[in-house]
């Protein structure tokens, strides 16, 4: 069963969300797959609190309809902040990273019980959910890197506990596999290697910035889109962008819009933290206005 449709206001952000109602038993959720459909934010407000993304949306007029927050090995799963974003129309987004936390052991199931209890808690929240595991793997700055972890222990790791999901039914999780973009002189590989395979991902997240005044969509993104469809069909999503005032902003968000409805992506979730990333000035603001209402933004779930 559907409930009635939520609308998310907010200039150039309206989108139609069908959530379904809180089951008894959880049914299969699909997230819908449509091009430019998600305009995502991480507020390092999150997930103690919905205020970041609150405020965000009073600066931009843009009501995000993807809240992300990253969550610490043996963090339960925040149900509050994922009931506030549904209540503002937006899917809950969770970044699960293992912070120095044996991922081999992960895989032999020495840390089930945790996983476990997530899941439960996910399925009883029932509504949408995208998880990641161990982001931007193909770097070398986090301990499940590919500096500390080999990509064949990633993978066990990560079909482990898309299993452990499915075997505790919480089938409403969107399955994200998110790595960095590619740049070799910075030591962020392709990440074919750490592909777990079509039946244990949903969606791609792909992690990049804008740091320079010549830097465009297409040489920060389209080199890993590529290498990504020599793996994999399933849609992309950026999972984590921004672009520094230095780097031209303004120009930045244009590109960034422009370039997610060329290549045929979801959509972005813009990473709204550290002051080198802020939107703050009005011509920051009123291009990531003017971006949001070029999207087509249509029904988030199918």
């Amino acid at each position: 069963m559907l409930a009635a449709a939520v609308m998310l206001a907010g200039v150039g952000s309206a989108v139609i969300l069908n959530l379904p109602r809180r089951p008894s038993r959880a049914p299969v959720v699909h997230l819908s797959t449509t091009p430019a459909s998600y305009i995502g934010l991480f507020s390092p407000s999150a997930p103690s609190s919905y205020s970041g993304l609150a405020s965000f949306r009073e600066a931009t007029g843009v009501r995000p309809n993807i809240a992300s927050y990253y969550s610490g090995w043996f963090e339960p799963f925040w149900t509050s902040f994922a009931k506030s974003a549904s209540q503002h129309g937006a899917v809950p987004l969770v970044q699960i990273d293992p912070t120095d936390v044996s991922v081999a052991a992960i895989a032999a199931g020495r840390y089930d019980r945790y996983l476990v209890g997530y899941a439960k808690s996910v399925r009883a929240y029932g509504d949408p959910v995208i998880l990641s595991f161990g982001h931007e793997m193909n770097g070398t700055w986090y301990s499940w890197g590919r500096r500390e972890t080999p990509p064949t222990v990633f993978i066990a790791a990560w079909r482990h506990i898309v299993t452990v999901f499915r075997t505790a039914r919480a089938r409403n999780v969107t399955w994200l596999w998110t790595v960095n973009v590619i740049k070799p002189r910075a030591r962020r590989a392709a990440p074919a290697a750490w592909w777990p395979g079509a039946s244990y991902v949903t969606w791609v997240g792909i992690d990049g910035y804008y740091d320079t005044p010549s830097e465009l969509f297409t040489s920060v993104f389209g080199p890993t889109i590529t290498a990504v469809r020599g793996v994999t069909q399933d849609p992309i999503i950026i999972a984590e962008a921004a672009a520094s005032p230095s780097a031209g902003q303004p120009a930045k968000i244009a590109d960034l819009f422009a370039g997610v409805r060329a290549y045929g992506l979801l959509g972005f979730v813009w990473f709204d933290a550290t002051a080198q990333y802020l939107i703050t000035s009005p011509a920051a603001i009123a291009a990531f206005r003017r971006g949001a209402a070029t999207y087509s933004m249509r029904r988030a779930i199918n």
